[in-house]
């Protein structure tokens, strides 16, 4: 069977009219797909359900990744417009970052931001981001002036939005693109599965008997690129920094030893997971890049249940699920959510698999 799991087997029919474009206005009134791995038994239900699921014992693992506002809309020396989006810090200060024109913004080109105003004979209101370094694979090293980072992501930034959101950013994104429980700064995309949940949602998860993990692992935006290549071997996976605590590896020991079950909300909390749990028999606080690309064959060593949002066809995302659910029961259940009429992607519905 894995011999014939090329990425094409990953593709599916996917009518433009499901991807959600706009969140629902209560952020837990999504609908719910339960495919039950053993049985292959698949349940329609409402993502108010989901502590339902949960089991006293159980504990419950979230990615607290912030999403910063990364997308900077600005123009080049010329008057031309030109964007730059963040993906991730440099210990020098410098950012890495995707930019466009790519083919215009060459080493020492800089982008600017904002408007010059004279202040105590200084210019006050502007900023400029530089190019530095071509990094292959269409990315930039770039350095700030006349700003800090944080500063020009607070003044002119946009939060990421996928896209296949085929509308710009609008101020209730920055709140809806955002989990409850989201932390520290750091990704370019949310861990979509989370936005799901209200803090009443988590309150009734505890209320189970369960317990609420936190993890981190910076979602880039590798997250949307397709698998292009037909030998899923062959697809480049950017390193993403993830990092467990110590808190949270307790409480997912606790949760093996005394017979409970390991949610991960989330692919981006899956691979935490997997990547922590590599190397020891038991889960350790770690922290570090991770390149892991789960598909189909693969040996999950801690996770027993996920709670997932619907995923592109050919990404890693969706063979990530299928190693999980198994990819008949996988791809069986997506033709069954979009005869259903799921609503699909970020702001779409959910599908839990146990």
């Amino acid at each position: 069977m894995f011999e014939e799991l090329v990425t094409s087997a990953f593709d599916y029919p996917l009518p433009q009219h499901l991807i959600a474009q706009r969140p629902l206005p209560d952020r837990g009134a999504s609908r719910l797909l339960v495919v039950h791995r053993a049985s292959g038994r698949r349940e329609h239900r409402q993502f108010h359900d989901f502590p339902s699921l949960v089991a006293p014992g159980d504990v419950v693992v979230v990615n607290a990744s912030r999403v910063i506002p990364a997308r900077l809309a600005g123009w080049r020396e010329n008057g031309r417009p030109a964007e730059v989006l963040l993906i991730r810090p440099e210990p020098d200060g410098s950012w890495v970052a995707m930019v466009h024109p790519g083919g215009k913004l060459k080493v020492g080109k800089r982008v600017r931001f904002g408007t010059a105003e004279w202040q105590g004979g200084r210019v006050a209101g502007m900023a400029e981001v530089e190019m530095v370094e071509v990094m292959g694979g269409g990315l930039r090293r770039v350095c700030f002036h006349g700003m800090e980072a944080g500063e020009v992501m607070a003044r002119w930034g946009a939060v990421p939005l996928p896209p296949y959101i085929r509308r710009a950013p609008e101020p209730a994104d920055r709140d809806r693109y955002q989990t409850v429980y989201a932390i520290t700064e750091g990704s370019v995309a949310a861990p979509t599965a989370g936005l799901h949940f209200t803090e009443a949602t988590l309150d009734a998860v505890r209320a189970r008997g369960a317990t609420i993990a936190q993890v981190l692992l910076h979602v880039g935006p590798g997250t949307f690129k397709p698998v292009e290549a037909e030998d899923p071997a062959a697809h480049l996976m950017h390193a993403e920094w993830y990092e467990v605590s110590p808190a949270a590896a307790q409480a997912v020991n606790a949760a093996k030893a005394g017979g409970g079950r390991v949610w991960a909300v989330g692919t981006t909390a899956v691979r935490v997971l997997e990547t922590a749990a590599a190397a020891h028999a038991e889960l350790q606080a770690v922290s570090g890049w991770t390149h892991l690309f789960i598909r189909p064959p693969y040996d999950f060593k801690t996770t027993d249940a996920l709670l997932t949002n619907f995923h592109l066809p050919r990404s890693t995302l969706l063979m990530l699920v299928a190693a999980f659910a198994g990819y008949e029961a996988t791809m069986a259940a997506y033709r069954e959510a979009i005869a259903q009429e799921y609503r699909l992607y970020s702001y779409g519905d959910a599908m839990v698999i146990l």
